[in-house]
């Protein structure tokens, strides 16, 4: 699939008042080594704290299934996944961890995290506090 983004379907936050934690674990996340074309497979947790919109959770499978055949490395498919729904979704606080199976011996975790300064700007905060 060439337009990933146009998998992505989202809905209204119905709390946008709120801060609260969604949190979607998908354990059979399959890619392929761009290297080998052998399969890579990885468990992918998207933690996020939504604004205004929520990713639809069918959509969000069938994107990340859209990987399937695609070469690609560990650390760009999780950077891209985040690009991806962050330009969709828009949210305070998101942050993807891939899980990768073993292979060869080593195992790998990939963390991308992103945080809307908008909302969280704490370092002003305690600059505010020690004033």
């Amino acid at each position: 699939v060439n337009n990933k983004l146009s998998l992505l379907e989202t809905f209204e936050n119905k709390y946008p008042n709120r801060d609260y934690e969604i949190k979607h674990i998908a354990p059979e996340f399959t890619s392929l080594c761009p290297k080998t074309g052998q399969p890579d497979f990885a468990t992918i947790t998207l933690e996020y704290i939504p604004d205004k919109i929520c990713v639809e959770l069918k959509s969000y499978k069938f994107y990340l299934q859209s990987y399937r055949n695609d070469g690609i490395f560990f650390e760009s498919v999780t950077n891209k996944i985040l690009d991806d729904l962050v330009e969709v979704t828009q949210p305070r606080y998101m942050k993807i961890k891939a899980e990768f199976n073993t292979r060869g011996g080593i195992s790998s975790v990939i963390e991308a995290e992103y945080e809307n300064e908008d909302f969280y700007n704490f370092e002003d905060e305690d600059d505010d506090l020690l004033n």
